[in-house]
């Protein structure tokens, strides 16, 4: 048998267990729950390329910031072109810059009610509660308060959550987790955040 077979039926066997992995498997009926966690970059990018495919598929998008306040980013302004999504950037901005503990658990906890209310609703296919990991981190919100909004969502709602040191309840809780891991970052060299690649 040639290269060229052995590797023809090495793949048509593979193609047979993977066949029956899909057939065993069975529609969730539910929206899913992913987390986008780890101190790598690209959890909020991943959970954006996530938007994108939903619309593509013509499916309805909330997106609720929890952490960047008043920051201006790309993707904002490119959702905000190309319409279809609904946004509420409700933190006031990063921790270190109120300095307020109690300001903080209060503009967290609306946020969080801003995104139980759009979650229950059953107007959204999917929601991304970005960098609600970091309120968590903070204490501002309780695993068990968010589980329990999950638990509460409109069957047909997949939420993505997004932010490091996500807490092992949640990612219990989840469908699926993905870990970002820094290999090499630029902000080790001094260099500091880029338009387009960081925000």
């Amino acid at each position: 048998m040639s290269d060229a077979e052995k590797h023809n039926a090495e793949m048509k066997a593979l193609q047979k267990v993977q066949r029956a992995k899909i057939a065993e498997s069975g529609d969730p009926e539910r929206g899913l729950v992913l987390v986008h966690t780890g101190d790598g970059k690209g959890k909020s990018s991943s959970a954006f390329g996530v938007v994108i495919r939903a619309l593509g598929w013509g499916q309805s998008v909330g997106v609720v910031q929890f952490i960047k306040g008043t920051w201006i980013t790309g993707e904002k302004q490119f959702f905000d072109k190309l319409g279809g999504v609904t946004w509420a950037t409700m933190g006031e901005g990063f921790t270190w810059d109120t300095q307020d503990r109690d300001r903080d658990i209060a503009a967290a906890e609306a946020a969080f009610a801003k995104a139980r209310h759009m979650m229950e609703s059953g107007d959204f296919d999917l929601i991304v509660l970005d960098e609600i990991n970091i309120a968590l981190r903070y204490d501002y919100l309780t695993p068990e308060a968010v589980i329990a909004g999950l638990e509460a969502r409109h069957p047909r709602c997949g939420v993505i959550l997004t932010g490091r040191d996500a807490p092992q309840a949640l990612c219990d809780y989840a469908d699926l987790v993905s870990e970002m891991r820094e290999v090499k970052h630029p902000y080790q060299a001094g260099i500091k955040a880029q338009r387009g690649v960081d925000f």
